[in-house]
């Protein structure tokens, strides 16, 4: 099973799993899609934010194949394109840095290395174009004190202050726990809390030369041990 990484282009939103294709989680201030009247098309509304953010700012995605099959994507933009971004109680992003907002890998793939070969994709394209750091909002998916409603007009932190509150499914029918990267991984890539929360901490990931670098001496020496593996059986059996 072969793995192919490739940036988003605007010929090739199709190639977005289906999820990610109708996702505004991220892309539509939740006040605005509450009180919107217009807001029946989320695949046009996602279509048109993509366009938008790749024309004025450049490749803003990852998309994962596997045999001509959509196993995973990855969405990144300056916070500034990103309404939610500064609706949660860790917010604001660090000016430096890009906003990861999606990284999810498709059934059946999500126990493959679809994600890690995502994340290495998106990190070796902003260390082309010069960004400094990646930051994301992560979740941490054990049962919260309070749920986080993914529309409506009040802010992150007045629903986080309102248990009583029941969540409202977004017009998508998006929710933090299918939206949002789970912190636990994001901290096994590297990525280091910079503001901490019990449901929505803040990460960053610095991105500099010796970055990929370690991760290129990483892969290798598995690849070696791997080889040696399996080549010992076959020494021990030619003494």
């Amino acid at each position: 099973m072969s793995t192919s990484v490739t940036a988003l282009t605007l010929g090739g939103l199709d190639k977005l799993p289906v999820h990610a294709r109708r996702c505004v989680f991220w892309e539509i201030d939740p006040a605005v899609a509450a009180d919107s009247h217009d807001f029946s098309d989320p695949v046009f509304e996602k279509e048109a934010w993509l366009s938008t953010v790749m024309l004025q700012w450049g490749s803003c995605g990852q998309v994962a194949m596997v045999e001509d099959r959509s196993a995973g994507c990855a969405l990144y933009a300056p916070p500034s394109a990103v309404p939610r971004a500064g609706l949660f109680p860790t917010s604001p992003v660090s000016p430096d840095a890009v906003l990861l907002t999606t990284l999810s890998a498709e059934m059946p793939y999500q126990d493959t290395d679809v994600a890690l070969q995502l994340i290495q994709a998106v990190v070796a394209d902003l260390m082309r174009r010069g960004v400094r750091a990646i930051e994301a909002f992560g979740i941490r998916k054990d049962p919260p004190t309070s749920p986080l409603p993914a529309s409506g007009s009040m802010t992150l932190m007045e629903r986080i202050g309102s248990p009583r509150r029941s969540p409202q499914p977004a017009a998508s029918g998006c929710s933090p726990e299918l939206c949002m990267i789970e912190a636990d991984f994001l901290e096994d890539v590297g990525f280091k809390v910079v503001a901490s929360h019990h449901r929505f901490p803040r990460l960053r990931l610095e991105l500099d030369r010796d970055h990929l670098w370690k991760e290129d001496v990483e892969r290798a020496l598995d690849q070696l041990l791997a080889a040696a593996a399996m080549e010992m059986p076959t020494r021990i059996l030619t003494l």
